[in-house]
């Protein structure tokens, strides 16, 4: 197996792992490690993954987290099959999100293949490191943040959004929780900020219009570019990414495939 770098704050590549075949012990360990130290990993030059081959690598992770929203059209509920083209109604993942933090127990990754890449380039996807954003704010903030805890809400989010799949969500109850400002992964030990623009509402206790000023500045300063790496996909990638986890009843291992 052999890991590279893809910047000096987030993410690396991994080649010489067959996704497709069962990974052993030895080898897993390997590739959890580099996943703790690098908080993203895409897998390259894989071959299309069988459904079973993805369920099962994922769940040596722990165990698999199913869309509260997401039409469960694949092979295993835990699996969301998304279907994009021009006249797509919604492009999933447009916009800065940690995936379903409206959750209770959101998932600690998140696992997605790409089998069709756009004609003539596009389709690239940004990540940010939250643990690089909450190392280099002003200690005075970070202070404040660490007693904090937000809101994340979905109903705006997901009502109606997969209509033209057929979903009736008319009957449906759809998350909103809270959770700390300031998480520490299990595995690592290390900080980072749990808020993004798709699903915090509000910083709890605060005024509306406190909680809305600094969650604006808090957006602005996580979306710096010095945080981020731009991935460009390549045929059939498998991409692995991590959040911080640890919280009062949220199990660390759970996980979400995409």
């Amino acid at each position: 197996m052999d890991v590279r770098s893809l910047s000096p704050v987030l993410g690396a590549e991994v080649f010489g792992v067959d996704l497709n075949e069962a990974v052993d012990d030895s080898t897993f360990l390997a590739i959890n490690q580099a996943f703790l130290d690098s908080g993203v990993l895409v897998f390259r030059q894989q071959d299309k993954l069988d459904p079973a081959a993805q369920v099962a690598f994922a769940r040596r992770f722990g165990p698999l987290h199913t869309h509260p929203a997401a039409p469960a059209d694949g092979a295993d509920p835990a699996i969301f099959v998304i279907h994009a083209h021009r006249e797509s109604p919604v492009a999933n993942g447009n916009g800065w999100h940690s995936d379903v933090s409206c959750d209770p127990e959101p998932p600690m990754a998140t696992m997605l293949q790409i089998h069709q890449l756009p004609d003539g380039g596009g389709g690239d996807t940004l990540f940010a490191s939250m643990e690089a954003a909450w190392a280099t704010l002003p200690e005075s903030w970070r202070s404040r943040l660490r007693s904090l805890s937000a809101r994340h809400d979905s109903e705006h989010i997901y009502r109606g959004r997969y209509a033209d799949r057929g979903v009736d969500d008319s009957d449906a109850v759809y998350p909103s929780t809270v959770h700390p400002v300031v998480r520490t992964h299990p595995g690592t030990g290390r900080p980072s900020l749990y808020i993004n623009r798709s699903f915090t509402t509000s910083l709890v206790g605060l005024a509306e219009d406190e909680s809305d000023q600094m969650l604006k500045r808090l957006f602005r300063h996580i979306e710096r570019p010095e945080f981020q790496i731009r991935l460009r996909w390549e045929q059939n990638d498998v991409l692995l990414a991590k959040r911080a986890e640890r919280a009062p009843g949220v199990d660390p291992r759970r996980s979400t495939l995409l």
